[in-house]
């Protein structure tokens, strides 16, 4: 690998994106990331094998430059894209400019520096953040602009945040983001919803910040249907739609997140003295979850993530097994009420996390392993 980077989006197999282990492994010679995925290309193919041509490139305005804000400028302006960008602090705001972003000294001059129409993509914490920028936004702009909600809004918050705008002729766009801290070489996964011709106008936008077609083996009978879909974003329907969509999908991370847990934890106390001594296994829990990587059914990014962790702390001693949940899990649940559908493992799964707040499990540290893995997301550290 010395002096050549490894393709953009080099494909191990069907399911992963590159080798986890491998970077774990070398990371002991101080390997970097970047050397082991190279730098990304400023401009890549779509799924159909047509380059980005320059008049596809858009100016975006990003406000909340957090770990995925950030990558998310940092992934468009490789692909051609200007990008403006405004947060609360004013070193976040210093560090893109230093990369090349245009950074706003308010958000009165961060709007200045839109052109018309103009877009604004907020990632900010939902909730009351996310709700502040969109009113502060919708006082501020004008006809025809466009504001796009790229964190992880209740979709009923969409439905009504977008009547809203629409009074003042504004356009606004849910868009369910996955990703995580991977996504800036992974690229991100995007449900979308909103009205078709604004987020058809969108699409340059969405096409830089996707995978892309990639490596991984085609669904049988796929390539005869057209679509965004093998580039790893979706327009899934109107206002609400993309955050519907994003909601079920991390309640389904909860579930098999849980479900690895549980599995992980029956293997840590397979060695219990309470079992007859013939039946007691003193297993290599970190070699069982890298052979199940290599062709068994369960192999998913998710397992890759949990080698990584259990590589670098067998007994995870450095995690409390304190598991936060962000609000989609209970979503899920709730609309799975109204449906009248039957969710045993997705609501065991969040209960689950509530518990964990409570004592703490092997199971649980998998859980909150996996989570800094994936997101980032910090927890309160191990006492001692």
């Amino acid at each position: 690998m010395c002096g050549k980077a490894l393709p953009y989006r080099q494909a191990r197999h069907l399911n992963h994106f590159f080798s986890l282990r491998g970077w774990a492994l070398k990371g002991k010679e101080a390997v970097s990331k970047q050397k082991l995925i190279g730098k990304a290309e400023p401009f890549r193919t779509s799924g159909s094998g047509a380059a980005f041509k320059e008049d596809s490139n858009m100016q975006l305005g990003m406000i909340g430059l957090g770990r995925m804000g950030a990558n998310m400028v940092r992934r468009l302006m490789r692909g051609g894209h200007e990008c403006v960008v405004w947060d609360v602090s004013a070193d976040n705001i210093k560090k893109l400019a230093a990369e090349g972003a245009t950074g706003g000294e308010s958000l009165e001059d961060f709007i200045a520096k839109l052109n018309e129409p103009r877009v604004v993509w907020i990632m900010v914490p939902a909730g009351a953040a996310t709700e502040k920028t969109v009113t502060e936004l919708a006082d501020r702009l004008a006809t025809d602009d466009i504001i796009i909600d790229g964190g992880n809004s209740y979709f009923k918050d969409d439905v009504r945040r977008a009547r809203m705008l629409r009074e003042k002729k504004i356009n606004y766009v849910d868009v369910g983001t996955s990703g995580g801290v991977w996504g800036l070489e992974r690229g991100y996964c995007m449900m979308i919803g909103g009205p078709e011709d604004t987020v058809r106008h969108l699409d340059p936008i969405f096409k830089t910040l996707a995978p892309g077609l990639g490596e991984i083996v085609r669904t049988p009978g796929r390539e005869k249907v057209k679509g965004t879909v093998e580039d790893g974003y979706l327009h899934c329907g109107p206002s609400g739609a993309g955050h519907f969509v994003k909601m079920v999908h991390n309640g389904i991370e909860y579930g098999l997140m849980q479900a690895y847990a549980e599995g992980f934890d029956i293997f840590h106390n397979a060695k219990s003295e309470e079992l007859p001594e013939d039946i007691r296994y003193d297993l290599n829990v970190a070699d069982i979850a890298e052979v199940w990587r290599r062709g068994s059914v369960i192999s998913s990014w998710l397992l890759d993530l949990t080698t990584m962790a259990l590589l670098e702390d067998p007994e995870l001693e450095n995690y409390t097994g304190y598991v936060q949940d962000s609000g989609e899990g209970r979503w899920t649940i709730q609309a799975a009420i109204e449906e009248a559908v039957p969710a045993e493992v997705l609501t065991a799964a969040l209960y689950m996390r509530f518990r964990s707040r409570q004592e703490h499990t092997f199971a649980e540290k998998i859980l909150s392993a996996m989570r800094q893995k994936f997101g980032g997301h910090l927890e309160p550290r191990a006492k001692g």
